[in-house]
């Protein structure tokens, strides 16, 4: 009996590693860098977290142009490593063929839809985070501007803004909001001297509140803003750290979560394929207060987005997505 008992237990830690072994996740970043201490960098943190948690090693890939990030989706597929993660839009169309060369090995990405059997596609709600970010703006300005500094002029971006507009309105109607792109192409992602050179014109023109979503580039203009006495808003990871003071929150959109899960469930024989979207309700995105910041919000500014918050979970509060229909309310 007892011999049995040590076969089974045997048996038990052997199937374990085998289910652990069938599991080597890659990362693929989008452009910009892996320390972007934006996006790509809250892509590493979640896989960090699984790795540690877990022992599993995990292997990624810095691409700096469209074609490497094809070859690195398709390098790490072709030896085995699944579920392969690509973090950026940019790496729909690389996904749509890798993705149906190697129908056995599991892919996600993030803030993209693929509509392939093998495919998780986790997307945002961007502009209920944005909203919430954008209500502080508006409540903590005290020029009647604001503004937005974009990095890649696309769609998913606007929706960035978009929702910060509304939010900002919501607090003052009368708002005037100001709003620049790094530029078109996937550079704009990493230009933080154009970044802060668009800060400083907002500035300028009397913002005193300025909302980066432009990865890496967004780094020239939160030190603009420090620079120049005042609030800045960082976006993906939370970049109130930065600099203490300046920043009056960051609108947190959960990467991290994104990647983690997905290896998680792997790991666990859990994984599916298909949409996943992440809101406020699920804890995708929010308004950073920790304690670089808690010092620059109000309990008015802090009941304000607890209510816009709850109303958006209770769904009384609807934000408009610009990639509905390409438009912002005014």
């Amino acid at each position: 009996m007892k011999k049995s008992l040590i076969t089974l237990f045997a048996m038990a830690a052997m199937s374990a590693s085998a289910l652990a072994a069938d599991i080597k996740p890659a990362l693929v970043y989008g452009t910009g860098g892996k320390f972007d201490k934006s996006f790509n960098e809250a892509a590493f943190h979640g896989a960090e977290k699984f790795s540690k948690e877990t022992g599993i090693k995990f292997r990624d890939f810095e691409p700096t142009s469209d074609t490497q990030g094809e070859q690195a989706i398709r390098n790490f597929a072709s030896k085995g490593f699944s579920p392969v993660v690509a973090v950026s839009f940019a790496w729909s169309s690389a996904m749509e063929k890798v993705a149906g060369e190697f129908p056995d090995t599991k892919f996600v990405i993030v803030d993209s839809v693929v509509d392939k059997p093998n495919v998780r596609s986790v997307v945002f709600k961007e502009e209920e985070g944005s909203y919430l970010v954008g209500l502080l703006a508006g409540m903590a300005s005290k020029t009647g501007k604001v503004s937005f500094v974009g990095g890649m002029d696309i769609p998913l971006i606007r929706k960035f803004e978009c929702g910060y507009e509304q939010g900002a309105r919501a607090a003052n109607p009368k708002i005037e909001v100001l709003q620049n792109m790094v530029g078109t192409t996937g550079a704009a992602w990493n230009d933080p001297v154009r970044g802060g050179e668009l800060a400083k014109n907002q500035i300028d023109q009397g913002s005193d509140v300025i909302y980066a979503a432009a990865g890496a580039s967004g780094m020239g203009v939160l030190q603009t803003a420090a620079d120049n006495k005042k609030f800045s808003i960082g976006v993906d990871s939370n970049q109130n750290h930065l600099h203490p003071g300046s920043v009056l929150t960051s609108m947190v959109k959960r990467v991290d979560l994104a990647v983690y899960n997905a290896y998680s469930d792997a790991e666990k024989g859990k994984f599916t394929p298909g949409l996943q979207t992440l809101g406020v309700k699920d804890d995708g995105v929010a308004a950073a207060i920790d304690d670089n910041n808690k010092a620059l919000i109000t309990p008015e500014m802090k009941a304000a987005i607890d209510k816009a918050k709850a109303e958006m979970i209770a769904g009384t509060l609807k934000v408009h997505d610009y990639m509905s229909d390409n438009s912002c309310p005014k």
